[in-house]
């Protein structure tokens, strides 16, 4: 009866904090996001899955809820400083063409919050058996620019946000050896707007119909090439020419899908543990996403006679995959002052995201996001210093490396590698209830780019790329 009361519980906390869960912005490789421990981030999220006394390992590793004491709870609130600003041009026509209008798009970051929360609950023989519960946000990102950018065809908003509640379990062997397990149901809801250049589209396409029309009626190539020209100057006159009319669109979608984590803590002395933890991919196929065409009144007409059944709202499917960790973890007591960790987490992006087609309803043709991202590597360092019975410090180093690379790299994740430096502290007053505070800077370089919209517009120029994170959590055993 006491188990099902406190499962009632940590289910109504975990219903109530998913509501206010924010997408946070790209503070790991990509959007992957590491903030889902105050102590953890003190340390550069060393020792993740072996560390003792952070009930965060019920969604790193399962396996090493051997570390927690008792019945506890937990909850977690980072609070992410991203700044993202760009410098650079944009040119039309895959950039053989007049500038594209429009500022630099103003600080595309912001400030989000991310929370997270956890539950343990040991039983069985000796306590040898351990039930968790967790609530976090692994994905998740968003940047938005003004509406006017020199970047607008490429990307205006784009937010992304992925929420794991978790149940887990695991099993002692004995003193130094668990293996535990979880199962979790993974939220995600996708949101992209980006501008339509409706002068090329129009544009274009009447001098692909002109050019069409000719060879099919046995002209020469240089005839068609004739036709095309003309058909532009006429499509100009009109008022259709690159950037002269612009529209809008939003693709927008959502998923549940389950996934899981399996681990194991092996500890060869009492002072040493060794932590090995698995996370699978989790495909989201979103099979009733929207489309969203906001089209001027001059383009729409000309674009129902020459490209019926486009930019009109429809619905639309794609996959999602998110991709898979797999996480290596050691925790060493140097002695009764200090203890050292590290962490090595390894990314498979490769297999996971490396396009994704939104294919609509509707006749218009599929949108490909060409992503190209390769595997990517997260490794820290990290130390505490117990300072007192009720105060201990710690910091950590990490290095972030990002999937992408400048051939692939787009306007929506302004993506580089970063470094960490992190400093932490705890204060425990009672031994049933303890606080903790972290912070991490990141160091990062400029963000190179050189992309093209699907309508030919390129944009080339760096992003200067920062962050701050600031997390604060408390834990209370009873």
């Amino acid at each position: 009866m006491e188990f099902t009361k406190n499962l009632a519980r940590v289910s109504a906390l975990a219903l109530g904090i998913a509501g206010v869960l924010a997408y946070g912005d790209v503070h790991a490789a990509a959007f992957q996001l590491k903030e889902n421990s105050a102590k953890g981030l003190g340390r550069a999220f060393a020792g993740s899955g072996s560390a003792e006394g952070d009930a965060s390992v019920i969604a790193v590793n399962p396996a090493a809820m051997r570390q927690l004491d008792g019945r506890q709870v937990q909850a977690d609130l980072s609070v992410i400083s991203f700044s993202a600003d760009f410098d650079g041009e944009g040119r039309y026509l895959n950039g053989a063409g007049a500038p594209i209008s429009g500022g630099n798009g103003g600080d595309a970051g912001k400030v989000a919050p991310v929370p997270a929360a956890y539950f343990h609950l040991p039983f069985g023989e000796n306590d040898n058996l351990h039930f968790g519960v967790s609530l976090t946000a692994p994905f998740g990102f968003a940047t938005d620019y003004d509406r006017n950018w020199v970047g607008r065809y490429n990307a205006v908003k784009t937010e992304l946000e992925a929420v794991d509640l978790g149940l887990a379990l695991s099993y002692d062997v004995n003193p130094y050896v668990s293996f535990g397990a979880s199962v979790f149901v993974e939220h995600l809801k996708i949101e992209l707007g980006s501008a339509v250049d409706f002068g090329t589209v129009i544009n274009v396409g009447a001098q692909q119909s002109a050019a069409a029309a000719v060879l099919a009626q046995g002209g020469t190539p240089a005839q068609a090439a004739a036709a095309a020209a003309q058909a532009a100057q006429q499509a100009a006159a009109l008022g259709f020419s690159p950037g002269s009319v612009d529209g809008f669109s939003t693709i927008k979608g959502s998923n549940n899908e389950v996934g899981f984590t399996i681990g194991t803590l092996l500890s060869p002395s009492d002072n040493t543990h060794f932590g090995l933890s698995y996370r699978s991919k989790v495909e989201h196929k979103i099979n009733d996403g929207e489309a969203i065409f906001d089209v001027p009144d001059n383009a729409a007409a000309f674009l129902a006679a020459s490209r019926p059944g486009w930019f009109v709202d429809t619905d639309g499917r794609a996959t999602v995959t998110l991709p898979a960790t797999l996480t290596f973890s050691i925790t060493h007591k140097v002695n009764d002052k200090w203890t050292v960790m590290a962490d090595l987490t390894r990314t498979a992006w490769a297999s996971a995201f490396d396009s994704v087609v939104v294919d609509y309803a509707s006749n218009q043709a599929d949108t490909v996001l060409d992503f190209g991202y390769d595997d990517s590597t997260f490794a820290s360092i990290g130390a505490d210093f117990h300072l007192s019975d009720t105060l201990t410090l710690r910091g950590g180093l990490a290095y972030d490396e990002t999937p992408t690379s400048y051939a692939h790299r787009e306007l929506r994740v302004p993506d580089e590698t970063r470094k960490w430096l992190s400093l932490g502290l705890t204060w425990t007053p009672s031994d049933k209830i303890e606080y903790n505070v972290g912070y991490t800077h990141l160091f990062v370089n400029d963000a190179n780019v050189s992309t093209t919209s699907s309508t030919g517009n390129r944009v080339i120029g760096a992003f200067d790329v920062g962050g701050d994170i600031l997390a604060a959590s408390v834990n209370y055993k009873f």
